[in-house]
């Protein structure tokens, strides 16, 4: 790449690159070839508005629209949206087009994309660009965002008081478009029965396409793959894993045919980097210093695991550093975002943007029987009143906290 080139050049560079990772085949509009790929980006296409600096065909159709800026544009993207919507409300040359749907503003650093059937369609910031496959699929059916509103109003059999609360509201926060909720939970009072319970209505009313669920140990994976095994819906007499097929991802492979996903977030780096990860890594919380980063952890695309693969991100009880270090492992995806704790603080708040559909403590659980109470001791040994001494040379083991591994 030469050091000469515009800043609006580099920005087409960059968005070139881009949609080639993303499977789209990019063209000069003088030489058009639909046979080169399903995905054709045609560069400066002629609208009765103008060129558009890109339009996308999906099998020679038209389906979306690129507003390409430079760099230092990108806190203007906004701004342009009337104009990429222009675009794609127009016709184009020789075609007698219905609104092109798909719409991106992009300086190839920063990209937002608005879907134009969605009910109140409204722009969001995307890691990159969806596959020309997914174009076609979404084209064939409604968007997600209309189909959550026709989930139906909850059943309460079965439920605890603040399980259906946290469930109707969470679905309430789907409706309005909100792409992330956070429900506080106590321990004890069914925090993963609840996940497990708006995950099943997701996957059977929205016809949510796949659902990752993300704990932060393996052994926590294990226990939330039981419980799946284990639930059982109250409008259908067969278990979850006989409607819908589980995975807890022990390798980089993620099928094709799994309707919910459970991984770490370690390994879930590890999948996206196309990296092996050692098991025993997953036996850590990710706040423990052996896999604690030091600073954000870097992500590019990989075409194996596209940003579209999971409609819902259901996070549950992973450390707050999540939130900081690991963002952009979350922010990789394209889906709703929903955060499942006990103990939020100002962290875990901001990161899901205030949105706390349910609040429920412990000092309720107790009052309500759901939980108990407990009475804290102070035990106090001669160690911990005058100390001790400890010879030099002595070897001393020490014990990982979670784990009890010595070290």
């Amino acid at each position: 790449m030469s050091n000469n080139q515009t800043p609006e050049q580099k920005a087409r560079n960059d968005i070139d690159r881009k949609l080639n990772d993303s499977g789209w085949i990019v063209q000069e509009k003088s030489r058009i070839d639909w046979s080169a790929s399903r995905g054709i980006a045609v560069k400066e296409y002629q609208t009765d508005v103008g060129p558009a600096d890109y339009v996308l065909f999906v099998d020679k159709r038209p389906a979306g629209i690129i507003e390409a800026k430079r760099d230092e544009e990108g806190h203007r993207l906004t701004v342009v949206e009337e104009q990429s919507a222009d675009y794609a409300a127009s016709k184009l040359k020789y075609l007698n087009n219905d609104p092109l749907p798909f719409v991106y503003e992009s300086t190839g650093a920063l990209t937002r994309f608005t879907d134009f059937r969605d009910p109140k369609p409204r722009s969001k910031p995307v890691f990159s660009f969806l596959r020309p496959g997914t174009f076609e699929e979404w084209l064939r059916k409604k968007p997600l965002r209309e189909r959550l509103l026709e989930i139906p109003e909850l059943p309460t059999e079965r439920l605890r008081d603040c399980q259906i609360i946290a469930i109707s509201n969470l679905e309430r926060s789907f409706k309005e478009n909100r792409p992330r909720a956070l429900v506080q939970m106590a321990t004890g009072s069914g925090k993963t029965y609840t996940a497990i319970t708006f995950i099943y209505r997701l996957l059977k009313f929205a016809d949510a396409k796949k659902v990752l669920f993300l704990v932060d140990t393996r052994n926590l994976g294990e226990q939330a793959e039981q419980e799946f095994m284990a639930y059982v819906p109250n409008d259908d007499n067969r278990k979850f894993t006989e409607l819908y097929n589980v995975q807890r991802l022990r390798s980089s492979y993620i099928s094709s045919d799994s309707q919910v996903c459970i991984s770490t977030i370690q390994r879930l780096y590890s999948i996206l980097k196309g990296e092996e990860l050692d098991e025993k890594i997953e036996e850590e919380n990710p706040a423990e210093r052996g896999w604690q980063p030091k600073e954000p952890l870097p992500v590019v695309y990989n075409e194996k695991i596209p940003i579209e693969e999971f409609d819902f991100v259901v996070i549950d009880e992973c450390h707050r550093s999540i939130y900081n270090l690991w963002q952009q492992v979350l922010d990789y995806f394209d889906a709703f975002l929903i955060g499942l704790t006990a103990t939020p603080d100002k962290r875990t708040f901001g990161f899901f943007n205030e949105n706390v559909v349910s609040e429920y403590s412990h000092e309720e659980a107790v009052a309500d029987g759901v939980n108990v109470g407990y009475d804290v001791y102070t035990i106090e040994t001669e160690i911990s009143k005058n100390g001790a001494k400890i010879p030099a040379q002595e070897f001393v083991d020490k014990r990982e906290k979670l784990t009890r591994k010595k070290r």
